[in-house]
Order: C-alpha cells, then sequence, then structure tokens
C-alpha cells in the first residue's frame, strides 16, 4: 500500500507545478518517492519469483525521473504529476516489453507491453503474429487476461490506418498486425492505492500479461 501523503503530494504538485514550489516541498518529495520506491521493490522481489527476468532489478532501475523534458514541449511545466515504473529485463531503460506501473490520483494504471519500438522491432512483432496467430490469440482470450485488460489498447495514435506493407486485409490478425504499439491497462482506483493489498492486485495483474511479454520479446529477441 502507498501512504495518503504520497498521494497528496501528487494532487499538490497538479495544483502547483513550478521549481519554487517544489523546492519549498523537497522532502515531501522525497518521502513519497521513498514510498514509491519501497512497493517497487517489494513488486520486484515477490514477481521476480514468477518472472525471473525482472528479479535482480532494483527500484532505482525502475522508476523514471519527475523531472519533465520540456525542450520540445510548448507546455513548460517542469514536473510530471505521475509516478511511474518499468518493469523489464534491462530495467526502464531496456527496449524489450515489460510490466508497467503508473501512479496518478484519478489516472493509475498497471499493465504494460512494448511501446513505440523501433522499425526492426515492430517488423519482428507482426511476423511473429502472423507465424504464430493461434498461439498470440490463446493469450488474448486466456480467462485472466480477458478479465484484466479486455485487448490489447487499439487507439488511434498506437494503429495504422491501413493494412502494413505484406499483409492482406483479411489476414485474421490484422487488427493487431496493424499496431506500432502492443500493450495493456487496467486501472487502478486511489482507494486501491492506500490498499493493504496493492502490491497483490499489481501482481496479479503482471501474472496475467506475462504470456502476452514472453510472446512479444520471443519476437523483439530472434536473431
Amino acid at each position: 500500500m502507498l501512504q495518503t501523503s504520497t498521494l497528496a503530494f501528487l494532487n499538490n504538485l497538479k495544483k502547483h507545478n513550478t521549481k519554487e514550489w517544489f523546492d519549498t516541498n523537497r522532502k515531501v518529495y522525497e518521502s513519497a518517492k521513498a514510498d514509491f520506491a519501497s512497493l517497487v521493490d517489494h513488486v520486484i522481489r515477490e514477481f521476480g519469483k514468477k518472472d525471473t527476468s525482472i528479479a535482480s532489478l532494483q527500484a532505482k532501475e525502475c522508476i523514471f525521473r519527475i523531472n519533465r523534458d520540456v525542450r520540445f514541449s510548448k507546455d513548460k511545466s517542469p514536473y510530471k504529476t505521475n509516478m511511474g515504473a518499468s518493469f523489464s529485463k534491462g530495467g526502464k531503460k531496456s527496449m524489450l516489453a515489460g510490466y508497467y506501473v503508473h501512479l496518478e490520483p484519478g489516472k493509475s494504471f498497471a499493465g504494460g507491453g512494448i511501446y513505440m519500438p523501433d522499425a526492426d522491432a515492430i517488423k519482428k512483432i507482426r511476423q511473429e503474429i502472423d507465424y504464430c496467430y493461434s498461439d498470440f490469440s490463446k493469450i488474448l482470450h486466456n480467462k485472466k487476461f480477458a478479465s484484466l485488460y479486455g485487448d490489447l489498447d487499439k487507439g488511434k495514435e498506437l494503429s495504422l490506418s491501413r493494412e502494413p506493407k505484406g499483409y492482406e486485409k483479411d489476414n485474421p490478425a490484422i487488427d493487431y498486425l496493424k499496431l506500432k504499439s502492443w500493450i495493456a491497462m487496467t486501472p487502478l482506483t486511489d482507494e486501491d492505492l492506500t490498499d493493504k493489498n496493492l502490491s497483490k492486485k499489481i501482481i496479479s495483474a503482471f501474472e496475467a500479461l506475462q504470456p502476452m511479454i514472453e510472446f512479444l520479446n520471443r519476437a523483439v529477441e530472434t536473431v
């Protein structure tokens, strides 16, 4: 579980997103960061027994910086109003598929997949889905996956408007071959965040997603 003070910090940061306010409240931030890191370490320790590829990670290798990169953004707010952690083989900088926790009051979620991979990885994933659609379909229709995630995210920004080159419109896997990212998310309520069973809920979400992560990484890691 997380402390209510951690959620309060993020809510206040959204209202006062300035360096001056942040500097004044740095100790509160450090406490919130440590609280989130404790949760991340616990998830690594427990879920690492199931997925050994993440077992050696430490929280600092998973948690993203709260500072925003504003160089190419019209929004010059200096800080993110969320905390996030990526659990992938190799840590947050890994190019492989992995798991993700997003902490933001009213918008929190657990899930994962692979987000905007490079062209070579996209080609490999599409080929794996095309060649092994039966296996891929079984993962999507697994009771645990379907009940938590429903499906992969098919938002317009994550998908091509038409079939990719080399694939026909009537391919049974076409909706998934058109994707540019393969991700799934399940929401976490604010009540979930401060509940004693939070880590169990995150780990259950990761367990349901694990076969998809392994499928995607099997494709990406193919030489």
